[in-house]
């Protein structure tokens, strides 16, 4: 990310320099819709980030510029000062949310922006809140701890964007760590990094460049088909609270019990848990084939058995495993979107040049391609 444009424009605007903070996006190589099942992601920052200059000015006021979009908002920070810019919801919503914690903090001055590509899954407003977050801890000395910074983004997803949305994203672009990833429990929210060195690979996102609408009733669904799952295995199993504490031995106990629909989803999920492990006892191994498998289980499970898949990201999983890539799955909650490809150093230039032109072909659009590395989280960088 060049920072040159964001410390020109904040010497335009504020007559002095700021310091500069960063916080990344992230991946999630694999683990998905686990995160409401108390079972495991598998996430890991990228080489793609959010960057922000700051400075305090002394005042209760913040003044903020997105370089990005080249629109400026001016704002309180009490409660009523809600700004009506959506992107500036995110900056508010992170000083309100510190607040509502004890803390005491004044007015700043920033610009920012960033390179996480929008609509790719790669979690540009987690990236977002977590370089304020950071940086506000810092410039005021607030003493948080990282776990608390997560928790002040998802927090601000919640209640000043609208969206429910779980702790990985913001747990990855704060805790990330070069060369690893992070596998967090999202039941103890306990967390163990594992060694990501895929020498003679490289990890490439595929943007389907399609949103479907299903996302949001469909997740619901989903959801409910989980909680319906556990309440007919609780009844002979008290102790399960969620399915990540089920066997599958035990959801065919309920088999008949429950619709065959609930049967599906459930066993994905009880699958996927099983396969995140499989991936981490792999990558302590080096053993980069058997990440792969685990990946095209994954995209197996989301499209056939959680039905979260597309017809455009079947069609991108198909095609990398024709063209001989080791790992490719859907990433995210699915409907649209990317996929994550483990793919051999001597495969990357073929396999992008085919499917650029049989996804064209076929969809009459262009797919977009990321290259991702895997890199650490929030800091400082001037």
């Amino acid at each position: 990310m060049n920072t040159e444009n964001i410390r020109k424009k904040f010497v335009e605007l504020y007559g002095e320099a700021g310091a500069l903070f960063t916080s990344p996006g992230r991946i999630n190589l694999i683990g998905e819709h686990t995160d409401y099942n108390g079972a495991f992601v598998f996430p890991g920052a990228v080489d793609k980030a959010m960057v922000a200059e700051i400075r305090l000015n002394g005042t209760d006021k913040i003044r903020a510029f997105a370089l990005d979009l080249g629109e400026s908002a001016e704002f309180g920070l009490r409660e009523e000062d809600a700004p009506a810019e959506s992107w500036a919801r995110y900056v508010f919503g992170v000083a309100r949310e510190i607040q509502k914690r004890g803390h005491q903090i004044g007015g700043f001055d920033t610009v920012f922006a960033g390179d996480v590509p929008l609509g790719a899954g790669m979690s540009s407003s987690a990236a977002l809140e977590s370089t304020f977050a950071f940086a506000l801890n810092e410039l005021f000395s607030l003493g948080i701890d990282k776990f608390e910074l997560a928790k002040i983004g998802q927090a601000t997803e919640h209640n000043y964007v609208g969206v429910k949305c779980g702790i990985m994203d913001q747990f990855a672009s704060v805790f990330g760590k070069e060369g690893h990833l992070i596998r967090l429990d999202c039941k103890s929210l306990e967390y163990e990094y594992f060694p990501f060195k895929p020498v003679g690979y490289r990890l490439l996102l595929v943007d389907s460049v399609v949103k479907h609408e299903l996302a949001s009733s469909a997740y619901n669904k989903r959801r409910e088909s989980c909680e319906t799952a556990v309440a007919a295995i609780a009844k002979r199993h008290p102790e399960v609270k969620f399915l990540r504490d089920a066997p599958m031995a035990w959801l065919d106990e309920v088999k008949s019990e429950i619709t065959a629909e609930d049967y599906m989803r459930a066993e994905y999920v009880i699958g996927e848990v099983q396969r995140v492990l499989d991936v981490c006892d792999a990558l302590e191994r080096g053993d980069y084939e058997t990440v792969g498998d685990r990946m095209y289980q994954t995209h197996y499970g989301m499209s056939k058995l959680y039905e979260v898949s597309c017809e455009e990201l079947d069609f991108l999983n198909d095609l990398a495993k024709e063209l001989g890539v080791t790992g490719s799955r859907v990433m995210g909650g699915g409907f649209g979107g990317c996929t994550i490809n483990l793919v051999k150093d001597e495969l990357y230039d073929s396999f992008k040049a085919e499917v650029h032109k049989r996804y064209a072909e076929k969809y009459g659009r262009e797919p977009k391609f990321y290259d991702v590395v895997i890199s650490d989280g929030s800091r400082r960088l001037a």
